[in-house]
This record gives structure tokens, C-alpha cells and sequence, in this order.
């Protein structure tokens, strides 16, 4: 059945689908990438101006540029935020007026996770939040009458007629609208906003001509959302070198995004190629012995030759690494080899064909995005984007396939704090604050304790930054937690990996204890004492006591040395002159957190000391070329002394 209309106009086609679906629009978007803003912001316009009107939009993840704050940071960003995202990059409107808490009053938005932070301080992003499993979106979603579903897709002409790729996002649109006609409610308005850089991904994301009502090709396409590469830290390295030990050769891999699952891959990639170099420095952060051993038991200590099966919910830029460094790999069977396979009770090892990576929605770089088109053209059975369902839990049809497919499951997800007993906080504060959502983090670590030889390993910095200065983020107890502990699995710090299935409390807490920072190692201990969770002669081990900062530089140093654990391990988006200036900007944001650190600003401010390379072009880039007025001269005075410390 050919499409009902098609609109070249972002306007005419809301004012088109408001007149068709009456005052109350309840919209259901795509998370992250495939959310179309330009017609988003149309709706949201037309809403906005019509109080009569009504707009309900459930949705996740919606992604709008950093906002810096004046001064040195809006210095720094603003001309870079405009040369990577572009000057026609387009945010979404509602979720600008939501982080200031000015929706209007007939407008809600429902998300189920939310972009790091961003709505941390908004009321009304608070109170509308939606605590769901990944997994749970679809069947929620189909009683909510939604009567509107809009996405970003890619189109191709074929002999049989035009063909839709849900590309970045099969995730919940497939299973939603399944529910959503199997529940008896009508079928949604189904608007396809076609985007000529998305990557047109065939497979389970590819869906006939007729599967939308409307389609809007714009005249004018805002470029694809890309995120800037992030630096890789010491203690991250040290953190991805411990975990990248307990990955198991012609194993399946499931990671997350940022400078964790970077260094994690990095590491990956040193084990492969660099097998003598990454096991002298594992060595020298292992001072117990603690990652060699579980090395041998679940993980390996050898270059991955039958290489990996990657099995996640999100699609990220170190998959495309790995697959270029030959670790990405291992391929599954289509279902008729599998169910064949499954009914013999063995997997074939020589069985053609398949693909090697599995994911319900991606979200990159735009060097991902080429790699993804690149990969579709020579090789389409590479890559499956499929839905949530298919990738994120082991029910239905395919449970036995699934798990055929998963072997040797590593699920990688990160946290931002953990508790002494095992539980894991990752979404929120213990006051209700959100910070992101749960997404799909309890379905691997559920999933990982069905599998036969599945593991969960949440990755945790031990300390953050705090406005009182550094704060451990291993706690005796907190108020919110993730995942509970009666899940416990693995954790892995800059300092360690604690092994924590099937172990005793007093057990899990010691565990625990062997990766904390040593500035916080008592007092943790002493807690758990208090609580009777831990015995009263326990002692610190010595070793225990040498997990601090200096001593992880010291160990990763010949790494360091050699070029093999650089700060942007697979290139930056900031120029030379913006890598010199991190650092500064960092200890500068760093000290002006903590009395001590504004102290130690406002000596260096007085005594910057002698000028360092670079210096002068760091200035310019800033603005500071010439430094025309009173607060421009303090700024600058300010980045000097800032750009000095951070050389030392």
C-alpha cells in the first residue's frame, strides 16, 4: 500500500498530523539518535501557541549540546561545541525549556532515562521521570493510548519498491507497535522522517513501505548527533586493564559508553596486539594477585584468537575498534543453523554466514556512523540492529539461541557507586534525585546470572570529586541502589576486580575493601565493624594500602612511555592547542570545589611562575590575546597560573 502523503515541509507536515489527530497529541519518540527534533520542535511550537491543544511526549535520552557556564568554560566550549556539532545542529526544544523547568502547562514529558545529569536540578524532569527496564518500555508504553509514533529512519529505493531502515533504533518501535494492536487500542499515526546520513542498516531494522502513514524527507537535514571522544585518565586505564583480564576468548561482550568502556577496550586491543607490554602492567597493578587469578579461572591472559560475539543494547564507537583490531569477530548462526544446533546439543564451529554484532540502537561518533554504512555495503550480514527484546533478555522463542549465542558472556555496564555488600547505584541519588535512568543495566546483570558461564562486571571509579574534595564511592550503605545485592557479581576499580557471587557478606565486604582508595579504607572498615558485618581483629592488609593515585602512575608509566595508553586513545575532537588547555581548565574546576583548592588557585594566581610551551597559542585560543579589560586580565592571570600547574 503505497504511503498515505509525503512532505518535503517540517511545518505543513505537524500542522498536518495536529488537524489529523485532534487537541490531545501523545507521542511516542525513539531514545538518543532517532529522535527527529526538527519535527519534534514543530509539534512542540504548534502546542505551545495553542493552550487548547495538549502534548504528551514519552520518550528517553534526548540529547542537547553541553551549556557551559561564562567565563573560562564558555571560553573553552563555545567554539568548539559550533565546529563539532555544527551550526545548524538542532536541540530539542522541550527538553531546553524542561532543564529550566519552563515547559508550559499543556505539556509533559515522560522519560525513562535521561542524558547524565542533565535534569538533575529540573522539578519537572523529576517528577515526570518513568523508572522502567529497558525491556518494560514497550508493554508500558501500549496502554498509555499513544496516538502519534515519529523516527528518524534511513530510505532506499529497491526493484520492489521503497524500503525503511529503522537504523540507530529498532529498539521499541517493533515491539511497541506489536503491543500496542495486540491490545485491541488503534494503531498510532506512524510518521517516518527520513535522514539522507543516517546509515541504512537492512536485517531485522529493515521494514516495508507501508509500515509508516506519513513520510517527511526535509529539504534541509540538521547533521546526525555525533558525541566528542573523551580522555582516558591513569585510574581508568588501570581500571580497563584489570577488566579487560576477565574476558574470555571466543566469548560474547556486551559494553557500555565513556572513558571506562574506552580504556576496557583500549585494553582489549594491548592484550591483542601488545600481549607482553599489557601483561607487565597488569602485573604491576595486580599486587595481590587478585586479576591473574580470576584471569585464569573466567577470563585469559592471551591475545583473543577466536576473537568475540558482541551482544548490546547500545552500539558505540570501541565495537568499530575492535572489529578493526580482529577481536570483533566470532559470528552467530542464523536461527534455522541455531534451532538445528540447539536440537543436537552442540553449536557448529564451522557454520558460514552471520553476524558478529547485535545491538537494539547505536549512538557515536561520526566515524561509527561511516563504519556502520561501510560495513552494510560489504558485508550486510555483519551487524543486526534489532529490537530490545531480541538483545537485552533471554525470554521467548529465541531464550535458547540467545544463550547459544552468549557464551562466555562478559556484560560490562558502569556505576557510580557501590556498596561494601554488593549493591550497585547507577540511576540515582538516595534523596530521589535521577541522574540518567536504569536502562537496561539490571537486564544484563540479571541475564549474566542465567547463563551457564555468564558474568556482570560493573566498572567503578573508587573516588569522585566532591565539594568537600575526594569522596570514595564505595559506601558501607546507600539509600538508592540499582542493582540489589542478592545480584552481585563482579567490581572492578582502578585498583582491582572484587569477586563477590556467591559469597558471604563479611566475605563481599573484604572483597570490597581490597579495592577501595587507601584514604578511605579504615574508615570503611571501622563502619562495617560497627555495623557487626565485619569481624573485630580484621586487619588491613599492607598491600591495601598502596592503592593510591601515585602509586597507579608509577606502575602504568613504562605504558605511558611506550605511547600505549595516550589520553585519547582513538583520536580527539579537540585541537593541540584544546589538549593543552584540559588539563588547566580541569585543575582549575578541580580546586575551585574545596577551600584548599581555591587557596592553592589564588597562590598560584599570585606566583603563576615561568611561562610554559605552548603557553602563548593556548592564550590566543581563549581570547586572551589581548586582554583589553579588568576581569579579562584576572581571567587570564588565572588560565596562566592554571596552564603552569598543570605542566608539573
Amino acid at each position: 500500500m503505497p504511503l498515505q502523503q509525503r512532505f518535503t515541509d517540517t511545518s505543513a507536515c505537524a500542522q498536518v498530523i495536529a488537524d489529523r489527530l485532534g487537541p490531545d497529541l501523545r507521542v511516542a519518540a525513539p531514545l538518543g539518535l532517532g529522535k527527529p527534533h526538527g519535527l519534534l520542535n514543530a509539534l512542540y511550537a504548534l502546542i505551545k501557541a495553542q493552550p487548547a491543544r495538549s502534548l504528551t511526549l514519552y520518550t528517553a535520552l534526548s540529547l542537547t549540546r553541553p551549556r557551559p557556564r561564562p567565563g573560562l568554560e564558555a571560553r573553552f566550549l563555545e567554539p568548539f561545541l559550533a565546529r563539532h556539532f555544527g551550526e545548524d545542529c538542532v536541540d530539542p526544544e522541550y527538553a531546553l525549556d524542561q532543564a529550566r523547568d519552563a515547559l508550559p502547562a499543556n505539556v509533559a514529558v515522560h522519560e525513562f532515562y535521561m542524558q547524565s545529569g542533565v535534569m538533575l536540578h529540573s522539578g519537572s524532569a523529576q517528577r515526570s521521570y518513568i523508572s522502567q527496564n529497558y525491556t518494560h518500555v514497550a508493554r508500558d508504553l501500549a496502554v498509555q493510548d499513544i496516538n502519534l509514533l515519529v523516527q528518524l529512519v534511513a530510505r532506499r529505493e529497491t526493484p520492489d519498491g521503497v524500503r525503511y531502515s529503522l537504523s540507530c533504533n529498532p529498539d521499541l518501535t517493533l515491539d511497541f507497535l506489536e503491543r500496542a494492536v495486540a491490545s485491541g487500542k488503534p494503531r498510532p499515526l506512524c510518521v517516518a522522517v527520513v535522514h539522507p546520513d543516517l546509515p541504512y542498516l537492512s536485517g531485522h531494522a529493515e521494514v516495508p513501505q507501508d509500515y509508516f502513514d506519513i513520510e517527511l524527507a526535509p529539504r534541509h537535514a540538521a547533521p546526525l548527533f555525533a558525541l566528542p571522544r573523551q580522555p582516558v585518565s591513569v585510574a581508568e586505564y588501570a581500571l580497563g586493564l584489570h577488566a579487560s583480564a576477565l574476558v574470555r576468548d571466543g566469548g560474547c561482550l556486551q559494553i557500555g559508553i565513556g572513558a571506562l568502556s574506552d580504556a576496557l577496550v583500549q585494553s582489549l586491543l594491548l592484550r591483542q596486539r601488545h600481549n607482553l607490554a599489557w601483561r607487565a602492567a597488569l602485573e604491576a597493578l595486580d599486587t595481590g594477585y587478585v586479576s591473574h587469578t580470576l584471569a585464569l579461572q573466567i577470563g585469559g591472559m592471551e591475545p583473543l584468537r577466536q576473537g568475540l560475539y558482541g551482544a548490546s543494547e547500545m552500539v558505540m564507537d570501541g565495537f568499530m575498534h575492535l572489529q578493526r583490531g580482529g577481536i570483533l569477530k566470532r559470528r552467530s548462526w542464523d536461527n534455522l543453523a541455531l534451532e538445528r544446533a540447539a536440537v543436537a546439543g552442540r553449536l557448529p564451529d564451522d557454520a558460514p554466514g552471520g553476524h558478529y554484532l547485535r545491538g537494539a540502537f547505536f549512538l557515536g561518533s561520526r566515524e561509527l556512523y561511516r563504519w556502520l554504512d561501510e560495513t552494510e555495503a560489504a558485508d550486510p550480514d555483519a551487524i543486526d540492529m534489532c529490537r530490545v527484546s531480541n538483545v537485552n533478555q533471554l525470554y521467548g522463542d529465541h531464550q535458547v539461541l540467545a544463550a547459544l549465542q552468549r557464551r562466555g558472556a562478559r556484560f560490562f555496564n558502569t556505576c557510580m557507586m557501590a556498596t561494601l555488600t554488593g549493591a550497585a547505584v547507577s540511576d540515582g541519588l538516595e534523596d530521589g534525585h535521577v541522574v540518567s535512568g536504569v536502562g537496561g543495566q539490571y537486564n544484563f546483570v540479571a541475564m549474566a546470572h542465567e547463563l551457564a558461564d555468564g558474568r556482570s562486571i560493573l566498572l567503578l571509579r573508587s573516588t569522585r570529586d566532591g565539594p568537600h574534595g575526594v569522596e570514595t564511592n564505595i559506601r558501607f550503605n546507600y539509600g538508592n541502589t540499582t542493582i540489589p545485592r542478592h545480584l552481585r557479581d563482579l567490581f572492578v576499580t582502578e585498583y582491582g576486580v572484587a569477586d563477590l557471587r556467591g559469597k558471604t557478606d563479611e566475605e563481599c565486604i573484604e572483597a570490597m575493601l581490597s579495592v577501595c582508595d587507601a584514604r578511605f579504607v579504615d574508615a570503611l572498615a571501622a563502619e562495617a565493624k560497627a555495623h557487626g558485618k565485619l569481624r573485630a581483629d580484621f586487619a588491613i592488609p599492607d598491600a591495601w594500602r598502596s592503592h593510591r593515585p601515585e602509586a597507579l602512575a608509577e606502575a602504568l608509566a613504562p605504558l605511558k612511555a611506550r605511547g600505549l595508553a595516550p589520553t585519547f586513545p582513538f583520536g580527539s575532537d579537540f585541537t593541540e592547542v584544546e589538549q593543552r588547555l584540559l588539563p588547566a581548565l580541569g585543575w582549575l574546576q578541580r580546586g575551585s570545589r574545596t577551600w584548599r583548592g581555591r587557596l592553592a588557585i589564588a597562590r598560584a594566581w599570585l606566583q603563576p611562575g615561568a611561562a610554559v610551551d605552548g603557553e602563548v597559542e593556548a592564550l590566543a585560543r581563549m581570547g586572551f590575546g589581548q586582554a583589553a579589560t579588568l576581569s579579562d586580565r584576572v581571567q587570564r592571570r588565572l588560565l596562566q597560573a592554571a596552564l603552569r600547574q598543570a605542566t608539573r
